[in-house]
C-alpha cells in the first residue's frame, strides 16, 4: 500500500500541475482559480511526506525502491537533496525539540523566523541551481503567471503547511510533561482535520513513538 499511496500523490501532482500550468487561467476573480492553487499546495505537502516515509523506509521493504521514491519525491518537490534530508531527519528524531534538533530554533520562538531559520538548513546551492534552470526552461512554453501561481507559490505553501502543522505546534514551547520523551505534542483527535492539515502529521507524537508508521496508518496509533 505503501508503493501505491506514493504513485498516487506523485501521478496525481503531477497530472494537476500539468492541467493547471497549460489550461487553467490566472483569474483573481475566480474562485476555481484560488482552489486549484490550494490544492496544488497540499499535493506538494504530500510530495514531501511521501519522501518522509521513504527515508522511513515505510514506501517499500525494498530499500532500493525506498531509495527512488525518496528522491524522486524530494527532487519534484523543490529539487531538495534527499540525502540532505535524511541527515536532518533523523537528528531531528535523536535529539527532538533541542539545539541539536535542526528542525528546532532555541533561539527564537516566532514562528517567520523559525521557519526562516528552518527553510535556510534545508535549502542548498546545487537546489537553487536546479530550481532556476527548470523555471527558466518552463518559461519558454509555459506563461511565466502561470508558473508563479501554480509552481512556485504553492510549493511556498506546502511549506508552511508542513512547518506549521509539522514542526512548530508539535515542537513549540512550552514542552510539557506529557510531550515526553520526544518532546513532541500532539492534535486533538479528529481524523478528518488530521488529513486535510497535514496528512496525519499533526499526530506528532505517535509519530515520533512510531517512526516506522507510515503516514497513512498514523490514525490507527492515534486510535491506540
Amino acid at each position: 500500500m505503501g508503493i501505491v499511496f506514493a504513485i498516487l500523490i506523485i501521478g496525481v501532482w503531477s497530472t494537476h500541475l500539468y492541467y493547471v500550468l497549460t489550461s487553467v487561467d490566472v483569474t483573481f476573480t475566480s474562485p476555481l482559480f484560488y482552489f486549484h492553487v490550494l490544492l496544488q499546495a497540499y499535493l506538494y505537502t504530500g510530495l514531501f511526506i511521501t519522501a518522509h516515509d521513504a527515508m522511513h523506509k515505510t514506501v517499500s521493504r525494498n530499500k532500493y525502491i525506498n531509495k527512488i521514491i525518496g528522491y524522486t519525491a524530494a527532487f519534484l518537490f523543490a529539487g531538495m537533496s534527499y540525502n540532505r534530508l535524511i541527515k536532518n531527519h533523523f537528528d531531528h528524531h535523536r535529539y527532538p525539540g533541542t539545539e541539536n534538533d535542526p528542525d528546532f530554533n532555541v533561539n527564537s520562538q516566532n514562528f517567520f523566523i523559525w521557519w526562516g531559520t528552518f527553510m535556510v538548513r534545508y535549502t542548498t546551492i546545487p537546489q537553487l541551481i536546479v530550481m532556476a534552470a527548470a523555471y527558466n526552461v518552463l518559461k519558454i512554453w509555459i506563461p511565466e503567471i502561470n508558473l508563479w501561481f501554480f509552481w512556485v507559490i504553492p510549493a511556498f505553501l506546502g511549506t508552511l503547511q508542513l512547518f506549521y502543522f509539522g514542526t512548530y505546534l508539535p515542537h513549540k514551547y512550552p514542552h510539557e510533561h506529557s510531550m515526553d520523551p520526544h518532546n513532541a505534542r500532539t492534535q486533538k483527535k479528529n481524523h478528518l482535520w488530521a488529513m486535510l492539515s497535514c496528512y496525519f502529521f499533526g499526530y506528532h507524537f505517535e509519530h515520533h513513538d512510531s517512526p516506522h508508521t507510515p503516514w497513512w496508518k498514523l490514525y490507527q496509533i492515534k486510535g491506540e
